[in-house]
């Protein structure tokens, strides 16, 4: 019996562990570090891609299946399944298959049984297109309802199941590198890529040209637009797109955060865009100092990246996201501590909740008299008025720009504190 490629081997590998184990995929980078950048890179797309058209594939699994076989086997036949009806080549995907079932010694005798559902599958392409787009679990997707209205929600998941485009950060001459990169510059300066390959192969990757940085996580620091000099605090700094940001506008950047393995990525940013800030391994909660200006990219759920992590809705329950909750208040509140009379501060979450958002500024202003919502900080180029919240935030979901390939889901607010 042949042995089945390695990147298949460890798609698997890392789908057990999502759907088996709870676990996140940024969990797991001991996973794939065996593996040439080719087959890294081909593992992580036939795992996500498999995330993402799980629901497609258990459906035309489901009638050739007497019962449900264990969640390793079950998890071959979704990636095999997945693949064939993307256009994958069946004969290399089924051997593949029946090599990874024989390989396990739980599974061995159900390599025949794999063999032949796959052969059947093998011709599913045309069904799989007629399944509706994968939703949501049901523990997410309720609430996103009772926020956004159940065809808001059906569009965020046509998003989701689209995926996600690379987009980057460019320090100058946007048009000129999505030119050479073959890409386009959307609407709010940030470079999307269609086809990016090995991020860094590309040109401008080892000089420093540019960062990899999706384009709503951009927006943050652009509303916040740090000005030379300014003493600027990046509150929870991994892994440091917003610190490059502020260090490329001349700003006196701190960068903070409480992990030192998450902080090795800005200290490598920073090094290779030549850009400098001063990186400050520690809890926010106890860090004492003034700033002109301040940038909370709070803890959160991380709902807004379904799109390019589609194993979180998988991996967790929203169990956490209480305790979530209550902690980006404290921070923000920290946070007000830290700001200098007269400053400003950006509140930020990646998160398609409105408890991690547009609810934390109501409280937050009704704690605070002298804090106010400065709405004209949204009057930058690309920003959709429409996107506009009621208190005076911005709202952005995966299903906008849906003809330029969507963005993450963001919330974000500019708070500047009475003199």
């Amino acid at each position: 019996m042949s042995q089945a490629s390695p990147a298949r081997r460890s798609a698997v590998f890392l789908l057990d562990q999502i759907l088996g184990e709870g676990r996140l995929m940024a969990e797991l980078p001991g996973a794939l570090e065996r593996l040439d950048p080719a087959d890294r890179a081909r593992a992580q797309r036939l795992a996500l891609d498999t995330l993402r058209g799980m629901e497609r594939a258990d459906r035309l699994l489901e009638p050739h299946l007497r019962k449900n076989p264990p969640l390793h086997v079950r998890n071959i036949l979704r990636l095999a399944t997945d693949e064939m009806c993307r256009g994958g080549d069946a004969h290399g995907v089924v051997n593949d298959a029946v090599a990874l079932t024989a390989a396990d010694k739980r599974g061995q005798h159900m390599k025949g049984m794999v063999n032949a559902v796959l052969r059947k599958m093998a011709d599913a392409g045309p069904d799989w297109q007629k399944i509706r787009v994968p939703r949501l679990p049901e523990w997410l997707r309720e609430p996103l309802v009772m926020a956004w209205g159940a065809q808001g929600v059906t569009a965020m998941e046509a998003a989701h199941f689209a995926g996600a485009a690379l987009d980057i950060t460019v320090k100058e001459d946007a048009p000129g590198w999505a030119a050479r990169l073959g890409g386009v510059v959307l609407p709010t300066g940030s470079v999307r890529l269609a086809a990016a390959g090995q991020v860094s192969a590309l040109p401008g990757f080892a000089e420093g040209a540019w960062w990899v940085q999706d384009a709503a996580a951009a927006i943050p620091a652009r509303l916040l637009d740090a000005q030379p000099g300014e003493a600027v605090l990046d509150m929870c700094a991994a892994p440091g797109g917003k610190t490059l940001q502020m260090a490329a506008a001349g700003a006196d950047v701190t960068a903070l955060d409480i992990s030192e393995g998450r902080l090795a990525r800005v200290h490598e940013n920073l090094a290779r865009t030549g850009l400098r800030a001063q990186v400050v391994a520690g809890d926010a909660m106890a860090h004492e100092d003034q700033y002109d200006a301040i940038l909370l990219d709070a803890p959160c759920s991380a709902t807004g990246t379904i799109r390019r992590h589609p194993d979180l809705p998988h991996a967790k329950d929203g169990a956490e996201f209480g305790a979530l909750i209550d902690m980006q208040a404290a921070m923000l509140d920290h946070a007000l501590t830290l700001l200098k009379p007269g400053g400003r501060l950006v509140f930020c979450t990646c998160s398609l909740l409105p408890d991690e958002g547009e609810c934390q500024i109501d409280e937050a202003l009704a704690r605070y008299p002298g804090l106010r919502v400065d709405r004209a900080a949204l009057d930058r180029p690309g920003l959709d008025p429409a996107w506009q919240t009621e208190e005076g935030g911005l709202r952005l979901r995966p299903d906008y720009w849906p003809d330029l390939g969507g963005m993450d889901g963001f919330y974000m607010a500019m708070l500047r504190k009475d003199p």
